[in-house]
């Protein structure tokens, strides 16, 4: 099948940064077969009139948690620890057809905000809440986007200094084996997959040094991804330097957790020699600017991890700390966060629509596949409509999409696949996920008072 995107301003978010004021996108089954300026003259089972639009990559989120959209909107005046220890209780009721419905509605606000690909990290497996993986990788089918499935853990509960009770740990050998039986289950390798496992151990203060060793030489051995929060507060900070009498930084450092192999949520605390580090590694950041706000944590150095070489790319976060749940309008508080830190040319707008692209993509370890519109690429595609009262006026299409109200999305393939069309899901019915998350919300809440 041949689909032909047409009359459209494109930003390729190629190496170059190539842009047209009107062109096409030609897409063949699952990849991009053509990009180009002006009219096509190519033969099409489909044309699509994409005038008054922007064609970019389908936007890639590297940081989530789509279980918390049964939580959303508690504890909503708390710093991180403060909320961590209200909803922790709340998460250990979960079930699995808790998080499957929480994470169909995740995944189809994210797919109407632009976003092709998600990052899940999900470290919450309560010990009678069924195949908390298997509930994951079948909404991610039901909504048809791709998905980067982090297998978190937690083996350090209260009693051993952590935040999480002891009955929402795991031991380090069952984390460790459930995150190898992950990779047996749901990971594919393969160029065009829709499923990837990654390993991910909480954070320094859920997790003991036993299972973050663990956890890097596994995914070493088995080819895998290794992803983890850090550095997100100075809470963080204080207790890590008391326990280890190291930064999050240099504890990771020491615990052979940076690499190319490896990306960080939020990095937000990193002093010069810690960002110098992450470059010189590799090492990606998922930078979340709307949940840092809504927790306060602080404004990460984005400008600094640019320009030291570090991967960023951008992260919702779970919706219980970014109610939101829409991946757009990241790009939009990434720059507004930037420039609050660094001044305005701390982030230009295709900056900020490179963030929200490629630079996922490379997070991700994804780059040769999706991230921007190249032939022989994966057609994971964004068009967003600029005509309306929102736009109307802005010359520049990026400026638009960056600086305006996120944008409706007319059309969202992944894989060539229709998710969105004409600022409508396709893949599920709305209300019924709505319904339906109301209902498992109300369950949730009501098991854990």
């Amino acid at each position: 099948m041949r689909t032909l995107i047409e009359n459209a301003a494109i930003s390729t978010v190629d190496p170059v940064g190539t842009e047209y004021r009107s062109g096409y996108v030609l897409v063949e089954d699952a990849r991009i077969a053509a990009v180009g300026v002006g009219r096509a003259e190519l033969p099409a089972d489909t044309r699509i009139d994409a005038g008054g639009c922007l064609v970019t990559p389908a936007l890639v989120n590297t940081h989530h948690h789509l279980y918390q959209w049964a939580t959303r909107g508690m504890a909503a005046d708390s710093t991180l620890f403060e909320w961590l220890v209200r909803l922790y209780p709340v998460w250990g009721r979960l079930d699995a057809d808790i998080t499957h419905t929480a994470a169909s509605a995740g995944l189809a606000r994210l797919a109407l905000s632009g976003c092709g690909t998600v990052a899940d990290h999900h470290y919450v497996f309560p010990r009678d809440g069924g195949d908390q993986l298997a509930a994951l990788v079948s909404a991610t089918h039901r909504i048809g986007l791709r998905a980067q499935l982090v297998r978190g853990s937690m083996d350090r509960g209260e009693s051993a200094g952590g935040l999480p009770p002891d009955h929402l740990v795991e031991d380090t050998e069952t984390a460790l084996l459930g995150t190898e039986q992950a990779i047996d289950d749901h990971h594919d390798p393969a160029p065009d997959a829709r499923v990837r496992i990654a390993a991910g151990p909480c954070s320094p203060f859920t997790v003991t040094e036993k299972l973050l060793i663990g956890a890097a030489e596994l995914a070493r051995r088995r080819g895998i991804r290794l992803h983890t929060h850090l550095a997100e507060t100075l809470d963080e900070q204080h207790q890590c330097l008391a326990e280890t009498g190291r930064s999050p930084a240099e504890y990771a450092a020491d615990l052979g957790w940076l690499g190319q192999d490896v990306w960080l949520a939020h990095t937000v605390h990193l002093d010069s020699g810690a960002v110098r580090r992450l470059g010189d590694t590799g090492t990606g950041s998922a930078h979340c600017p709307t949940s840092n706000g809504r927790l306060g944590t602080g404004i990460a150095p984005v400008r600094e991890l640019l320009d030291a070489g570090v991967p960023v790319g951008l992260g919702v976060d779970g919706a219980a700390s970014n109610e939101s749940g829409g991946l757009g309008e990241e790009l939009h508080q990434a720059l507004l966060q930037a420039r609050q830190r660094g001044g305005p040319r701390a982030l230009a707008v295709r900056e900020a629509l490179y963030l929200g692209t490629m630079g996922g993509a490379r997070c991700l370890g994804r780059q040769d596949e999706i991230g921007s519109l190249e032939p022989g690429k994966l057609a994971d595609l964004a068009v967003w409509r600029l005509d309306g009262l929102a736009h109307a006026g802005i010359e520049d299409p990026v400026a638009a999409l960056v600086l305006g109200a996120t944008p409706p999305v007319e059309l969202l393939l992944v894989g060539g696949e229709t998710v969105v069309d004409r600022g409508e899901l396709r893949t599920a019915d709305e209300a019924a996920l709505a319904a339906q998350l109301r209902a498992a919300s109300a369950r949730l809440k009501e098991a854990s008072r």
